[in-house]
This record gives structure tokens, C-alpha cells and sequence, in this order.
């Protein structure tokens, strides 16, 4: 049998997870598992398999780079407060040689960064060829938090919706392949993880009092999602709802999409541009 990319789903995530026409936020169970039969034990032994085919992959793809070969791969990864991005960077992202990735969390604006329009602090950050690149938050913030929050003016945010079709069409025309996920937490799911990082004090760092904060606007955040999709989802740089209650249904299913991006660009090891064989000699006789 094949890695879970393939066989081990009914329905592979990049059908059953891919924001099309008429999406439905609220409609998402966040407890269920779309497209996979298995359970959590079969999900742990399917994400140590995926890893050793993503590594296989991911280094295929940095080598074609070192020839010429100009393609990327953007990851974006959005989500309310411990729905598990910094999971899906150390199970998923941590399976490859981290010289093949760029990695960057966006964290609130600087004042510098303010004075300029909102995309100038992404573009330094879009991954170079050969490079899985991994948006922890990214331009997004700007349409949610700025828009529930109202940090910028309701015309403003319109714009930005324009602008970021624009910069991603941008990006793909540079061959980048855009995998953009949402992963969808439950507020109980939520309440749960919030209140276990309150209860071990292993899990006080990560805690910020400004989460429950930011819980208690969960409605209007998902409104603002909910707009983000109707507006940015698109052929180039689709969307994907991911249920994150299941925290390793989430990883699995972002793997596999980053491994089905990787098999569709139909990889082979790059072609030596010396003589093999003389090579072979020389280092024989040295």
C-alpha cells in the first residue's frame, strides 16, 4: 500500500478539505475527520510513514533548485490560539532538513511596519527556490484581527482583499504552489487547551491573558474567516478548512497535502552533468 497521500484516505484532503463555492464555515464539524477512515493510532503510524516520503520528496525538490528549477511552496497557516500551528511546524515541517525550509511567524505590526502598506513586511519573507516556505500568521492578520478589531477603516480592509488576490497571483506566476489552512478549532476543544496550559506550569509561557481575550470575539473571527474565504479563495492560492480538534487528524492532513503539492510536480533526481564512471576512477586510484 502507498503512503496515506494515497490509499489510506477515502477521500484525499485536497478534495474534501479545499474551499469551493458555497462554503459554509459554520457547517465544519471541528471534531471530524473528513476523507480518513482511520483512527488516532493509525494517524501517529501514517504521519512517521508520510515523514520519511515528505523528507524523500523535499529534498528531490531543493535539489532540483541547485540546477535551476525555479518553483516554490508557500504554506499558510492561520488559526485561532491553540489550534496547533506550532504542532504542524515540529511534526510536520520537522520531518525535513530545516536547510529546505523558511519559517516565519508573524507577530504584531511593528511601528515601522505600520508606516508602510500592510504587505511590505511579507514580501521580504516569500520562500526562495527549492524552499517550502511556512507563514506562521501572515498577511491574513490584516483582514481578521484588523477587521474584528477594527484596526483600519472598512474601505481599507476591502482593499486588502483585492491585494492580496493580486499578491498571490503574483507569487504563482513565480511558480510558487500556495497551500493556504485554517485550522478549525471547537470552542470547548479551545476552553480545553487554554485551560491545560492554566493548570501545568510547564504551560504558563505559553499561556497569554490576552487569548481569552481574544476567545470571547470567536464569533466575529469567524465571520472574518468566513469573508476570507469568499474573497481570497481562489484557483491559485486555494483555501483549506482543516478540523482541529483531532490534533493528529490535522497534522496527517496537512502532510498530506504538502506531499500531494510535492508529487504533483512530477520530481526526478537531478541528472549528473559529469561522467559518472570517470568520477568513479579517479576517486578509486586517489
Amino acid at each position: 500500500m502507498g503512503h496515506a497521500a494515497e490509499s489510506l484516505w477515502d477521500v484525499e484532503p485536497g478534495e474534501s478539505l479545499r474551499v469551493g463555492p458555497g462554503f459554509v464555515l459554520a457547517d465544519v464539524d471541528t471534531g471530524s475527520t473528513p476523507g480518513y477512515p482511520g483512527d488516532k493510532k493509525s494517524a501517529v503510524a501514517d504521519l512517521a510513514a508520510g515523514a520519511e516520503v515528505f523528507d524523500g520528496l523535499q529534498e528531490m525538490f531543493f535539489a532540483n533548485s541547485q540546477l535551476g528549477d525555479k518553483r516554490k511552496i508557500l504554506l499558510v497557516l492561520q488559526a485561532m490560539d491553540t489550534a496547533g500551528k506550532g504542532g504542524i511546524l515540529r511534526h510536520v515541517i520537522g520531518a525535513v532538513d530545516p536547510q529546505g525550509v523558511q519559517i516565519t511567524a508573524f507577530k504584531k505590526p511593528t511601528p515601522d511596519e505600520l508606516a508602510h502598506d500592510f504587505l511590505w513586511r511579507i514580501r521580504p519573507h516569500v520562500p526562495d527556490a527549492g524552499k517550502i516556505g511556512v507563514f506562521d500568521r501572515s498577511h491574513y492578520e490584516d483582514v481578521l484581527i484588523g477587521r474584528v478589531r477594527e484596526l483600519a477603516p472598512a474601505a481599507e480592509i476591502e482593499r486588502r482583499y483585492d491585494a492580496i488576490n493580486a499578491f498571490e497571483r503574483e507569487l504563482a506566476d513565480d511558480d510558487t504552489t500556495i497551500i493556504k489552512v485554517m485550522l478549525h478549532l471547537g470552542a470547548d476543544e479551545q476552553k480545553a487547551r487554554l485551560q491545560e496550559r492554566l493548570d501545568r506550569p510547564e504551560k504558563h509561557w505559553k499561556f497569554n491573558p490576552g487569548d481569552i481575550d481574544e476567545r470571547l470575539l470567536m464569533p466575529q473571527y469567524r465571520e472574518a474567516y468566513q469573508l476570507v474565504f469568499d474573497r481570497t479563495s481562489t484557483p491559485d492560492a486555494p483555501w483549506y478548512v482543516i478540523p482541529a480538534d483531532k490534533k493528529w487528524y490535522a497534522r496527517l492532513a496537512v502532510q498530506s497535502l504538502l506531499i500531494d503539492a510535492l508529487r504533483g510536480m512530477n520530481l526526478s533526481w537531478p541528472v549528473a552533468d559529469f561522467d559518472v564512471e570517470h568520477e568513479k576512477k579517479r576517486l578509486a586510484e586517489s
